[in-house]
């Protein structure tokens, strides 16, 4: 049974800690003001500091669970924290490892280790154990602090990456309150200089070993300072629910925006369809942020009377969102005509990033009407300097021809920490190379084609996935799914294939084919040589992991299927034994080579 949206909850969320505008208009003039210091800078212009303004809900629990949290509140877990690490020998420059069920307490140890100038390297809880250690060992992390199971697991794992700890401690034993006894470094908080480096995150580890992009005081608050006058204020009524993972830079950026506007704001430990509608249901949230997964998993539920009536926008980032996703959420809420009133309906803003670009850099709104769609990714905002679309030689593109997205902005990463050959190796006459694969219209519109690992090489020329994924999602009956390139018996090279994962009590791969195939011809789109059904492997931050479907299915079409094989692969169907499955045609705009980068 629903509830209404008018329901009340348990908890109330009034807007009592929003910060004024005359001390937002301070702190967007305040040159120092950077992600090192945000939070004294913030409660120095803060006339009610004791005022919650994050309610943060634990894993497995529910909105009535949430903890309400106070400027004041935060600085004493802060001070208390960064105590504890300072006893323990943290000093300046040094990478402690924060590895957690995700929510609140990343933002918490961020705010303590970057208080003493050390250097909070965010390791998202889904990572295994083997490559979270792994991880720290090429990091070079001094100490962790995790979970006690975690814990465990990395001794187990073993290896450099725990070998070299000088601490291991376990979350639960933090304390929240500074004792008689605790100190703090004489000069604390630290005084961050432009470049210092406050936090690593790592990239999702979807095409390989995870990378630690480093994040600087001014480079990683560069275009968002803006947010102190453009974003959705308190004063105007507005909530933020953030399903985002909070190990990720993008969560570390929103509660800092949450922070300096005082906005009321829900945090999320877990960031499911169900759990966050949920939380929308109590909180009745106006601006809801998170990864493309929680939206995938939004858009297969009913929303009506869960909170969505309030919704007027919802922020997705990272990977660029799907159609049918964004067109399913869009139709619930409401949107300011900007003449007093409401419009029907919701907008959808796309953006296009990675932990390297420091921010997402292209932004596209979509609303109820929009018909703009087809992977386009929007335009870069007002921070990049320059866009460009490069062949394998570093030269030009002209518009309409696929290649790698380069982008000039102060905003991306000093480099990956550790790892100054693979900096160099980024970067192309001034120019980050984020491993995209995609085209530039004639007008400068973006459009996203592929990861670079993932382009389909064929015999016939390229195959990009994401925009057959996007007709794929049209089809009734396919909930999510994921092309790959598996080996071709034919031409010895690579195959477009389907994996699907159908909505439940769908069709099976067998009987969506010849629909799947029709849909992709009309679109003017490859050809799959094949479908299966699974469920689809994510990686840590919710991304589909391509490389391991391309391991599981390598095969597919070479491998004699029987109906007692077993797996996924007693599921597939395959196009080359149809006669409906016209030869793949290479559209001709489309059949340049764009080669695997490192």
């Amino acid at each position: 049974m629903t509830t209404p949206d008018h329901a009340q909850a348990n908890h109330t969320y009034p807007p009592t800690a929003a910060v004024p505008p005359a001390a937002r208009r301070a702190l967007f003039a305040d040159d120092r003001l950077g992600m090192g210091n945000f939070l004294d800078r913030v409660r120095d212009v803060h006339p009610a500091p004791r005022e919650p303004y994050l309610w943060a809900v634990p894993r497995g629990g529910t909105p009535e669970d949430a903890h309400p949290l106070s400027l004041d509140g935060i600085t004493r877990i802060r001070d208390a924290y960064a105590a504890w690490f300072h006893a323990a020998g943290v000093a300046k420059g040094d990478p402690v490892a924060v590895y957690l069920d995700d929510g609140i307490g990343y933002f918490l140890h961020y705010l303590a280790l970057s208080s003493l100038g050390a250097v909070p390297a965010l390791v998202n809880g889904r990572m295994p154990a083997p490559v979270a250690a792994d991880y720290l060992a090429r990091m070079g992390a001094v100490g962790v602090v995790a979970e006690s199971g975690r814990l465990t697991e990395l001794r187990k794992a073993g290896g450099p990456g725990t070998d070299r700890l000088h601490f291991a401690v376990d979350a639960a034993a933090m304390p929240n309150e500074r004792t008689a006894d605790s100190r703090l470094p004489v000069l604390f908080p630290y005084p961050h200089a432009d470049a210092d480096p406050i936090m690593l995150c790592h990239t999702s580890g979807t095409t390989g070993a995870p990378k630690a992009a480093t994040f600087g005081h001014r480079q990683f608050f560069l275009g968002k300072r803006e947010r102190l006058l453009s974003f959705p204020q308190a004063d105007e009524g507005n909530r933020l629910l953030t399903a985002l993972p909070q190990s990720h830079s993008a969560g570390i950026s929103y509660l800092m925006t949450a922070t300096l506007l005082g906005l009321p704001t829900m945090v999320m430990a877990d960031s499911d369809g169900a759990s966050v509608r949920a939380a929308m249901r109590a909180f009745e949230p106006t601006v809801v942020a998170a990864f493309p997964q929680t939206y995938v998993d939004l858009a297969s539920l009913d929303l009506a009377g869960w909170g969505s009536s309030k919704v007027h926008t919802w922020i997705n980032t990272g990977d660029s969102a799907h159609e049918a996703h964004i067109r399913a959420l869009v139709r619930y809420g409401r949107r300011p005509d900007g003449k007093g009133a409401y419009l029907p309906g919701s907008r959808f803003v796309d953006g296009l990033g990675s932990s390297e670009m420091g921010m997402a850099l292209f932004r596209k709104v979509s609303e109820p009407e929009s018909e703009d769609y087809g992977r386009c990714v929007g335009v870069p905002i007002d921070v990049v300097d320059e866009v460009t679309v490069l062949d394998d030689e570093g030269r030009p593109l002209a518009p309409g021809q696929p290649g790698r997205l380069g982008v000039r902005t102060p905003t991306v990463t000093p480099g990956y920490w550790n790892d100054s050959r693979r900096t160099a190796q980024s970067s192309f006459s001034g120019y980050w190379l984020t491993g995209d694969v995609v085209s530039q219209s004639e007008d400068g519109r973006i459009f996203h084609l592929d990861r670079i690992p993932d382009v389909i090489r064929t015999a016939h020329g390229n195959v990009y996935s994401l925009p057959m994924e996007e007709v794929m999602l049209s089809v009734a009956g396919v909930a999510d799914c994921a092309v790959i390139g598996v080996t071709d018996p034919e031409t010895g090279r690579q195959a477009p294939f389907g994996v699907v994962r159908t909505e439940d009590g769908g069709p099976e791969p067998a009987e969506l084919l010849d629909t799947l195939n029709a849909a992709l011809t009309a679109a003017g789109q490859p050809l799959l040589h094949g479908a299966g059904s699974t469920e689809l492997p994510l990686g840590p931050t919710g991304k589909v992991l391509k490389r391991r479907l391309r391991e599981d299915y390598a095969s597919v079409l070479t491998d004699a299927i029987t109906d007692g094989a077993g797996g996924a692969r007693s599921k597939a169907a395959l196009a080359r034994s149809r006669p409906s499955a016209a030869p793949y045609e290479a559209p001709k705009s489309h059949t340049k080579t764009v080669e695997e980068s490192a």
